[in-house]
């Protein structure tokens, strides 16, 4: 009878030890492929104006207002980008192409792309608005655009189709 406990024993061992070798395998591969998401996400993250090298004096040309990311940014005409939730940057206007863009007013057309929360839960989405820089003013020295107003063309992150920004 001792035989038999001995065999039952050690093939139960045998069992826990692929058991256990299959689970660490599995978590390696996992952790391994998140990896490369977390790698291409950073590529993929949409760039302010300071990091796409879209920059002007601090008069603007041609008397152009300028926009300031967050209002601290570095002067930009016709950024492509503008971070709209400055305290996370979770919500970032981005690809903005402008129809118009004058001494008073500007109108363009982008998408506002919308990151997953810290605690990761969501999905990263992209929002096709218009947008229409306001309200020229003069700060620290030079024209810029104070306000943002963001309309969404169809299904909207925040549940409503119209948004107004504070730049400056």
């Amino acid at each position: 009878m001792t035989d038999r406990a001995g065999s039952r024993w050690a093939r139960g061992r045998t069992a826990l030890t692929a058991f256990a070798v299959v689970t660490v395998l599995a978590a390696a591969g996992v952790w391994v492929s998140q990896s490369a998401d977390r790698a291409s996400a950073v590529g993929a993250a949409p760039k302010t104006a300071a990091v796409q090298g879209v920059k002007v004096d601090g008069k603007g040309s041609g008397g152009l207002p300028v926009v300031r990311d967050c209002g601290i940014g570095d002067p930009a005409i016709k950024p492509q980008v503008i971070t709209l939730t400055c305290a996370d940057a979770g919500m970032v206007a981005t690809a903005i192409s402008w129809d118009r863009y004058d001494s008073r007013e500007a109108e363009g057309t982008g998408v506002v792309q919308v990151q997953k929360t810290a605690a990761g839960a969501g999905t990263d989405a992209g929002f096709p608005a218009t947008f229409r820089l306001y309200g020229v003013r003069t700060v620290g020295g030079a024209r810029a655009f104070t306000g943002l107003e963001v309309t969404y063309e169809g299904s909207t992150p925040l549940g409503v189709t119209t948004e107004m920004y504070k730049l400056a």
